[in-house]
């Protein structure tokens, strides 16, 4: 049962997927792979919900309303965020390079690619649903729901203070250093990830949970090395003034006092 459910939710994946590349190529606009990303996921938790009877009913539904309120947030924030200004310049990069072959490229390279890791990251949320046992809520779920709870003050809080500074025309070329981006560079990923390893806490109250340890360590190192901060800092490193600065002294991911004393 467990492994129908898996391999069944990884296929409604994949064709989710693939309508979402068809929509990009009628749209000419690969970026809103990353605008139904965190909504991806809110419907693979629905899925493993809807296919599986048996768990603890307090349990998947809290692990549902933390992952629709995690999801549906980010899907929001990057809409807004992204909505008129075209495609993302990375996707405008890779277009650039694979030319006319890039309508077919983009659904192995991009689509299928976030579907397949979509679905291994997802793996929690299977695990928090299957299990009838225990039948309560336990000292994981707290601690999970601790866990997760700090994490999305950190992104949503972040994403916050972030947009406000940008839409204040005076700061046009200007760093955010103030609020939670004085603590660290990336208040946001920090965020995204410790939710994620909230989702794996409450997960954890049974050993086919526990194994389930991969997803957070995948999430945060995607976060860390690959789409999050090694990526955007080679760039803002290049392109905005004074970041090398801000780099010597504010830790790039986990929060913690600023290395030097700001000036007053």
């Amino acid at each position: 049962m467990l492994s129908i459910t898996y391999l069944s939710t990884g296929l409604i994946i994949i064709l989710f997927m693939f309508l979402l590349w068809a929509w990009s190529l009628a749209l000419k606009d690969t970026s809103i792979v990353d605008v139904f990303w965190g909504f991806g996921f809110v419907i693979t938790g629905w899925i493993y919900s809807a296919l599986n009877p048996r768990g603890f009913d307090g349990r998947k539904i809290f692990i549902m309303l933390l992952v629709f309120i995690w999801g549906m947030r980010l899907t929001i924030h990057i809409y807004l965020r992204n909505r008129e200004k075209g495609e993302d310049y990375r996707y405008k990069a890779w277009r650039e390079e694979a030319g006319r072959s890039w309508w077919w490229k983009s659904f192995f390279k991009v689509f299928l690619l976030q579907g397949f890791l979509m679905w291994i990251i997802s793996a929690p949320l299977l695990a928090a649903q299957i299990p009838a046992q225990p039948h309560h809520f336990t000292f994981l779920d707290i601690l999970g729901t601790a866990v997760w709870g700090i994490g999305f003050y950190f992104e949503a809080i972040g994403d916050y203070q972030l947009s406000q500074f940008k839409s204040d025309p005076d700061n046009e070329g200007k760093l955010l250093t103030s609020g939670l981006w004085r603590f660290t560079r990336h208040p946001n990923y920090f965020g995204d990830a410790l939710q994620w390893w909230g989702f794996y806490l409450i997960a954890a109250n049974t050993w086919l949970g526990a194994a389930t340890i991969f997803s957070p360590i995948l999430m945060t190192f995607l976060l860390i090395r690959v789409s999050g901060v090694a990526l955007l800092e080679k760039d803002l490193a290049e392109s905005k003034p004074g970041y090398e600065e801000y780099m010597k002294k504010t830790n790039a991911f986990f929060p913690w006092f600023p290395k030097v004393k700001e000036e007053e």
